[in-house]
């Protein structure tokens, strides 16, 4: 008897893994209806399915509620709406959800005239059950109102004083979920501690054998007790290597269970920063043998671990090279495509950055997935930033905002801490508990961290440079120390930076780590040295890492310039201290040799090549002007790769030339050449591991450079930009192309068609062609 049942189990198996998905999660981007609407506008039919939108805008998501200027000094505030109709399959025995990835920032949703949601918060997912508010095989409406001004309950402080911009719109994806009665919850919707959807931890790790504990939420929402089994199957590198089967349970109608599986994997092969190794799970729900219900998570093998406040991943002491980054793109704002978001990762991993501090607010899902692939550690942050309100209303939405963020992220191996804190806000204590309290409580382990810019409570101090460095704290701490920011505002004004709309003692410009590309080679290269003095100098503390402010400049919202410390401009064009920052790794991972210099007359004489090899030596016109270490001075002394400074005395127009060594051996070289006279156009688009795609609402940025008879891009050409194009695509640059450091940049949305798509630009007096590939 024993041997027939385990055959009709296994006839079981069989036939199911050959059964469709009944899980639909079907992108729900597409066909919107979208318009500015004052406040003062009635919204009493605008949610119903009989008012007429044909005069309204037509938009696919992400999308922004408002194009803007280059400088965001006075950025759209106000009510906007979004209508979508829509089909759903037959829904005799489905539930339907409705899953907006972001709604900037208080929202109410309308199903078929009924407002099933008032939601505040623009960061994390919005997620309803319309099941009972859906029409089978007939047209059904939603309509979506949202309103971005200041919100008191959300906060961070008002945006007339915020130094960020929190922009509008649904302006990430949207998802149309289908399920049968028995299926797999939604983490956002369960009403249990560490509940809901699949949670997957990894209580033991090793190189030799490492645990995986695999906790699955179901949901009976049929009228009868049902018997329920599962079904893991875990795959690396797209070869299934285990499968793993549940005991079966039974779940009453209206009921839910949660299956809790472990396994190990003998030999796993583990996510670090160095070796993002994914694998995949494969679940699925079985009743009498057929799915009803799947999904397929990633996940990662890894410990992070402290130990007499050092950083341990896996077993290998490891500081955290880290940079902040701000979501925004010129222009659209926040309503970047998934594909730009992991553009936006990997430059951020090219830089030579390993970590990156998610100020201040939740990031899209888009882009905590390339950090998973790329081996970007994270600090995951709730929204806040210098305001705390004294409510109960708002102390809620706090405490909502750690619980979602948790249940959000909590399969991604790149998080390394929890910053439920409302950064550079006096908080009182019983609600920095609460938070510290739900972060452990909704990742139940040992090896849970929570972070934040008070040293209470939190398992990890965060703290500014500019806080440690104007008001001498000790930097030496009682738990994991992180240098939360560093090198910009200590060198732009002598107060602290609580509140930075009010700017006292502010420094020389020109010493400032804020400078555009278009300030010039001078002023760059102060910038970059601001940043190695900090970082030199945040390696003598106890930090176990850092992170630079910031990757990428942004707009303030109301100020009448860039914030411009990025280490890369808002148009993702480098500065020349990308290239310190790129040679401070190690030799093994890639050799980096780049003279920072524009060769011209301006040039400053006391010339830098950013290097991490032994020695270089530095040519002009093949003469050479010294073969030489790095320098070594106050600045230097703890860089593993400090820098290489030649003199040339006197400016010679012509070939700089730069070889780098290890050990004797030349391994690399570099050259930089006079611009001459801009004679032509070079043009390229911004693919950064992700070809433009069609049917995404995709954005990529397209570069246009005027070069000299030797291709040298010629720094001090201005002009202005004109693009012709009869393919599926947009320019979104509100104003005119201007040339910033000889290079003028396009913002260019791709549409729903694939293919090659021809560019006529026009740069004053020069034209060229150019062509790139769309790909499906």
């Amino acid at each position: 008897m024993k041997n027939i049942y385990f055959i009709i189990i296994a006839l079981l198996i069989l036939h199911s893994s050959c059964q469709n998905p009944n899980e639909a999660k079907l992108n729900f981007n597409s066909n919107w209806k979208f318009k500015l609407l004052d406040d003062a506008d009635s919204e009493s039919s605008l949610f119903k399915s009989d008012y007429n939108d044909s005069d309204w805008e037509n938009v696919s998501l992400p999308h922004t509620a408002h194009l803007e200027p280059l400088v965001v000094n006075d950025q759209w505030q106000g009510t906007c709406w979004y209508r979508k109709t829509f089909e759903v399959p037959e829904t005799k025995g489905k539930q339907i959800f409705i899953e907006l990835e972001a709604a900037m920032n208080h929202s109410k949703i309308w199903v078929n005239g009924e407002l099933l949601t008032v939601h505040q918060g623009g960061y994390l997912p919005v997620v309803i059950d319309v099941t009972k508010y859906v029409r089978k095989g007939k047209s059904n409406l939603i309509a979506v109102r949202l309103n971005n001004t200041d919100n008191a309950i959300t906060g961070p402080k008002p945006l007339a004083k915020l130094d960020f911009n929190m922009y509008g719109g649904l302006y990430r994806n949207a998802w149309l979920i289908t399920k049968k009665k028995v299926h797999i919850s939604h983490p956002i919707l369960a009403d249990k501690v560490a509940g809901g959807g699949i949670f997957i931890t990894t209580p033991e790790v090793s190189s030799d054998r490492s645990s995986v504990n695999i906790k699955t939420h179901i949901n009976n929402e049929s009228y009868h007790d049902k018997e329920v089994a599962l079904e893991h199957v875990i795959s690396f590198n797209g070869e299934k290597i285990q499968t793993q089967f549940a005991s079966s349970q039974s779940i009453g109608s209206k009921k839910s269970v949660e299956f809790v599986e472990q396994f190990c994997i003998e030999e796993p092969a583990l996510w670090s920063p160095d070796e993002p190794n994914l694998y995949t799970v494969h679940t699925k729900v079985l009743i009498a043998g057929n799915i009803v219900d799947e999904e397929i998570n990633r996940f990662g093998i890894r410990k992070f671990e402290f130990k007499e406040n050092r950083l341990y991943i896996n077993g290998v002491e490891t500081y955290l090279r880290g940079v902040n980054r701000h979501q925004e793109y010129p222009f659209i704002g926040y309503a970047l495509s998934d594909n730009a978001q992991f553009r936006d990762a990997k430059k951020i991993k090219d830089a030579g950055f390993n970590c990156i501090r998610l100020s201040h607010y939740p990031h899209s899902s888009a882009f905590m997935d390339a950090c998973d692939e790329l081996g970007l550690i994270t600090i995951d942050a709730i929204l806040g930033w210098q305001y705390y309100l004294d409510s109960d209303s708002f102390r809620e939405y706090c405490y909502r905002s750690a619980t979602e963020l948790v249940r959000r992220d909590r399969n991604h191996p790149s998080v390394l801490s929890w910053e439920v804190s409302l950064n550079e806000t006096k908080m009182p204590v019983f609600f920095m508990q609460k938070l510290h309290n739900i972060v452990h409580a909704e990742y139940p382990s040992a090896l849970t961290y929570s972070c934040g810019w008070m040293n209470d409570v939190y398992d990890i101090y965060f703290q500014a440079r500019q806080h440690r460095i104007m008001h001498h704290y000790d930097s030496i701490q009682a738990k994991p120390y992180f240098v939360s920011e560093y090198g910009d505002w200590e060198y732009h004004s002598k107060n602290p930076g609580l509140n930075q709309h009010q700017f006292n003692d502010i420094m020389r410009a020109e010493k400032s780590s804020r400078q555009l590309r278009g300030d010039g080679e001078k002023r760059m290269l102060q910038q970059a040295t601001n940043w190695q003095e900090a970082y030199n100098d945040n390696l003598a503390t106890a930090a176990f890492g850092d992170g630079y402010w910031v990757m990428y400049d942004y707009n303030r919202g109301y100020h009448d310039n860039i914030e411009s410390s990025g280490v890369m401009d808002i148009f993702r064009l480098p500065k020349f201290g990308f290239s310190f920052y790129q040679s401070q790794r190690d030799v093994s991972d890639t050799i980096i040799l780049d003279i920072a210099s524009y060769w011209n007359e301006e040039s400053p004489l006391d010339l830098k090549v950013y290097s991490n090899c032994d020695e270089v030596a530095l040519y002009l016109n093949n003469e050479l002007i010294a073969k030489q270490l790095p320098d070594a001075d106050s600045i230097t002394k703890n860089l593993n790769h400090p820098p290489f400074t030649f003199n040339l005395g006197a400016f010679k127009p012509g070939v700089l030339r730069a070889e780098g060594y290890l050990t004797e051996q030349k391994v690399a070289d570099n050259i930089v050449q006079t611009p001459g006279k801009a004679t032509a156009l070079k043009i390229w688009v911004d693919e950064s591991g992700k070809a433009p795609q069609a049917n995404l609402n995709d954005v990529v940025f397209l570069y246009v450079a005027a070069v000299d008879a030797n291709g040298t891009i010629v720094p001090n050409f201005e002009g202005e930009l004109h693009i012709d194009t009869n393919a599926d695509v947009k320019v979104l640059n509100v104003g005119p192309i201007i040339c910033e450091a000889g290079i003028a940049t396009a913002l260019v949305r791709v549409g729903d068609e694939s293919g090659e798509v021809s560019i006529d630009a026009m740069l004053n007096n020069l034209r060229a062609d150019f062509a790139f590939e769309i790909k499906e």
